[in-house]
């Protein structure tokens, strides 16, 4: 399926526009500007007249609402607060959300690092260790405009690909069998987790979202904090087969319970969370597609192809759902 091409609105958000935004706000730019690599928003590394690099990021326009964008700045600001290490926007006059032009803008300290090594036991304690520090103070949070993760994520995206027709004719019915299966023992592992304790998380916390540097990580990016179980923000560190698995979840725990118990009863919910996420990523790009960097950066995305594999892959997560939960 190829959608009908529309400009989006990111077509009027060009280099003169980024840097202008930056300047309206009292950042003097010397010109320097990288693009980062971003596709939900539309992120800059801009340098400013005083030797020093910003990061500016440009909210997708009518994704989140102002209110939802203040609980993630204020979330970032508290966790900042409480010296973990976390990017938070900057504030000027007061204000971390800015306007220019029709976009809605943020600008953050520009803080470089590498990945992080998660064949290290000690790096998976020490990343543990902070993402434990994290929810304690998710807690004390009460989201009243960011999303909540439960089995309804997966559903929404199955729904949406269903009545937007992406599914291959041939390979609908299969999708559909599939897909209501693998709905079904996900609420069941909800069911096996009992009553989950919903906090304040980062929501996206995978590798790619935690810089590394001499001083230890850092993390960034909380533009999908949401409402969710703990477990979400510690299975994206996990990889490999079962056994290494297990290994790897006992360092991260052995740091992360320093700060915050963690209720192994969530860890029935680690293959339905993988689950949510492969259904929800489809969807997403289809969700995206009119935006123009989707089609040239996802080139794959739609053919036949894909949604072979996309099919195979639900199949493997339907069996894995079957199998008995990590032991840490």
């Amino acid at each position: 399926m190829t959608p009908e091409s529309v400009e989006h609105p990111y077509a009027r958000l060009g280099p003169d526009t980024v840097l202008d935004a930056l300047e309206s706000v009292g950042f003097p730019v010397d010109g320097r500007l990288l693009p980062l690599n971003s596709y939900e928003n539309r992120v800059y590394q801009v340098g400013v007249d005083d030797g020093r690099r910003v990061v500016v990021k440009f909210y997708r326009p009518e994704r989140w609402s102002d209110a939802a964008i203040a609980e993630e700045h204020d979330f970032a600001e508290a966790l900042v607060a409480r010296e973990i290490p976390v990017v938070a926007p900057i504030r000027h006059r007061g204000e971390t959300l800015h306007r220019y032009a029709g976009f809605r803008f943020a600008v953050y300290p520009n803080r470089g690092g590498r990945a992080p090594e998660l064949d290290d036991p000690d790096t998976l304690e020490w990343l543990g260790r902070f993402i434990g520090r994290i929810h304690a103070v998710g807690e004390t949070c009460s989201f009243q405009h960011r999303p909540r993760l439960d089995p309804t994520a997966g559903a929404s995206a199955r729904d949406y690909l269903l009545a937007t027709d992406w599914v291959p004719p041939y390979l609908r019915p299969a999708y559909e069998s599939v897909t209501e299966d693998l709905l079904a023992h996900i609420d069941a592992a909800f069911s096996r987790a009992g009553t989950v304790r919903y906090i304040g998380i980062h929501g996206d916390c995978h590798p790619g979202n935690v810089l590394w540097t001499e001083e230890g990580p850092h993390f960034v990016d909380l533009d999908d904090c949401l409402t969710g179980p703990a477990v979400q923000d510690l299975w994206m560190l996990l990889s490999g087969p079962r056994e290494e698995m297990t290994v790897q979840l006992s360092d991260v725990l052995a740091g992360y319970e320093d700060f915050r118990d963690f209720d192994r009863r969530e860890l029935h919910l680690v293959e339905a969370l993988r689950s949510i996420r492969v259904m929800r990523y489809a969807a997403w790009l289809a969700e995206r597609w009119e935006d123009p960097a989707f089609p040239r950066t996802f080139t794959w995305f739609g053919d036949e192809r894909y949604w072979e594999e996309h099919l195979l892959g639900l199949r493997e997560q339907l069996a894995a759902l079957q199998e008995p939960p990590l032991v840490a």
